[in-house]
């Protein structure tokens, strides 16, 4: 079911243990060229491009790219109760989460009349992209929309592709539950040349370039995310979703297994990793997936998934070791289920979202934790963190120096300027005083 890593009885090093972490087999280089292509093709084109690739990759083509107000406001009304009830709740859960992580102006006072000011300024228009291959996903939505209002950007805009199932529209809960929080620009586009639109803008369909584009997308997306870079600003180059469960004894085997399952059934290409001391219990999990995957709904992607190369059940010595793998692993999902499980956490440096406890499972998270599920994959949380309000601010220092104050700093500056035969710099201070 799962392969195994043996660890025991040797202890790698970092650069080691980089090479034995279980990987997807995808390759966002290799899709750059046909990324390229369309990304090409929208700016040439604008919408008839845009229409020209949903009926191409998605299978119909839309009456129009730009989803109507009346079309918002009717899926909307036609959301279920219980649907809308949920999204209400988890909104008010992930505006709450997202509000903490928006930093409070700072003010440093280096001496009489020498202030340096620390603002965090949102960036004033967004692209959201909601992917919608083998699932539909309204918390997505939440998910990206919620952050950037927080952080205060003025302008977004929200693309999702186009579903032959509904003739060609957005999907009606993802275009509900954008226009239940007050988003009125809707987009029917997808991959690469969706995100190809945000960064450069369609000017026959009146949309905008964007300063920053967030949300997951397949190896086409990512692709695209990397071409456009230097443009607007990214998130992320997301990848197939991961899940790293460290346990031993003392945790419960079909939890384990449940939660394994969970992250699998997103894509044959997500990677479920479980890293433990105790092969009795690794042994407990094994018997619990063979349950669990045949009853499963998604049974066969869900297999696929655990049997792939990137899912592992990896044995190792100690939780010592054991937070080593995850912190070479950079997953994106950890889950700490041990008998202190404090003592594991302080060891982690590299997660995007860490879930602690027997009652913290990763999909959880993924709904109504208030934590975000926008996270980074295939190891890039070694280097890079989640969506969140920070995504859409940046830091800002403002420098307010009086006369007197700039006097006093003024042969720092001459010394600096002359050592590196730059004088003109030290004569901007000087003149001021020259008079």
């Amino acid at each position: 079911m799962l392969r195994t890593i043996d660890l025991r009885g040797s202890r790698p090093s970092p650069s080691e243990l980089l090479g034995l972490v279980p990987r997807a087999a995808t390759d966002v280089t290799a899709a750059l060229d046909g990324a390229r292509g369309l990304i090409d093709d929208v700016r040439a084109r604008g919408e008839a491009a845009l229409l020209d690739q949903a009926e191409r990759f998605d299978g119909v083509r839309p009456v129009a790219v730009r989803v109507p107000a009346v079309e918002l406001a009717e899926a909307l009304d036609a959301l279920a109760p219980e649907i809308r009830s949920a999204i209400e709740r988890t909104i008010v859960r992930v505006r709450a989460a997202s509000e903490a992580q928006v930093p409070d102006p700072r003010r440093t006072v280096l001496g009489d009349g020498a202030v340096v000011e620390q603002r965090w300024q949102p960036v004033s228009r967004v692209g959201l992209y909601v992917p919608g291959g083998k699932a539909v996903y309204p918390s997505s939505v939440v998910m990206n929309v919620v952050p950037a209002q927080v952080a205060g950007v003025r302008s977004i805009a929200l693309a999702s592709p186009a579903q032959a199932a509904f003739d060609g529209r957005v999907h009606p809960t993802v275009a509900g539950v954008a226009a239940l929080l007050g988003i009125t620009e809707v987009y029917a586009m997808g991959g690469a040349g969706a995100i190809g639109a945000f960064a450069y803008g369609v000017p026959d369909l009146g949309l905008d370039p964007v300063q920053r584009v967030t949300g997951p997308g397949n190896v086409y997306v990512a692709a695209a995310k990397r071409l456009v870079q230097g443009v607007t600003g990214i998130d992320a180059e997301a990848g197939p979703t991961d899940i790293l469960v460290i346990a031993d004894a003392s945790a419960d085997p079909d939890f384990v297994a449940a939660d394994l399952v969970s992250q699998a059934e997103h894509d044959e290409l997500a990677a479920s990793v479980l890293v433990t001391d105790s092969a009795e219990l690794a042994g407990q999990v094994i018997e619990r997936l063979v349950v669990r995957v045949a009853a499963t709904r998604h049974t066969d992607r869900v297999r696929t998934a655990i049997e792939g190369a990137q899912s592992a059940l990896v044995l190792v010595d100690d939780l010592e070791q054991a937070a080593d793998f995850a912190n070479a692993f950079g997953p994106e999902h950890l889950e700490i289920q041990v008998r202190d499980v404090d003592a594991t956490l302080e060891r982690i440096e590299n997660a995007g979202a860490i879930f602690v406890g027997d009652y913290s499972p990763v999909s959880l998270g993924d709904y109504a934790a208030g934590s975000n599920h926008v996270l980074p994959t295939g190891g890039q949380a070694r280097y890079a963190a989640g969506l969140s309000a920070a995504t859409f601010l940046r830091p800002q220092q403002v420098v307010r120096y009086d006369a007197d104050a700039l006097r006093a700093v003024a042969p720092v500056i001459a010394a600096l300027s002359a050592e590196e035969d730059l004088p003109a710099h030290g004569e901007a201070v000087t003149a001021r005083f020259d008079r």
